[in-house]
């Protein structure tokens, strides 16, 4: 059995909300929460980043980054990028949701969206985690 290993820190966001980072070294994973805990619906952005959003409210509740260290490591062409392929499988109504929320405070402080122009009238969807707000907590 390993040792656990946890890093807790805590952030205000842009809104000065609360938010709370914990870093689980062992694993190598970061768990944000945004204020208080509340019931939500997760959404599996990529195989390593969830984010759990009210969908009544439509405010964050928190987001886990798994393999974080990688997910946040720059290459020589900056941060890495992934997909957000589980988005197409949503309904209209969720995805139209988990997007307005990843492109608003809190969570856009922590997680960027863009997108790959594949064709003219294709666009995919792309997530990079901001490295640099980490530094406290891992």
């Amino acid at each position: 059995m390993t040792d656990l290993k946890l890093h807790r820190t805590e952030v205000r966001a842009a809104d000065g909300g609360k938010i709370r980072l914990v870093y689980d070294e062992s694993e190598d994973m970061l768990d944000i929460f945004f204020d208080e805990n509340e019931p939500a619906t997760g959404v599996e952005l990529t195989d390593h980043i969830l984010l759990r959003l009210n969908q009544q409210t439509g405010r964050a509740v928190s987001l886990t980054i798994c393999h974080f260290s990688i997910l946040t490591e720059l290459t020589e062409y900056g941060p890495r990028s992934f997909p957000l392929n589980s988005l197409d499988e949503l309904p209209d109504d969720l995805r139209e949701l988990t997007v307005r929320t990843i492109v608003k405070s809190p969570v856009n402080q922590f997680l960027k969206l863009s997108h790959f122009q594949a064709s003219p009238t294709e666009r995919v969807p792309l997530a990079y985690v901001e490295p640099y707000r980490f530094a406290s907590a891992a």
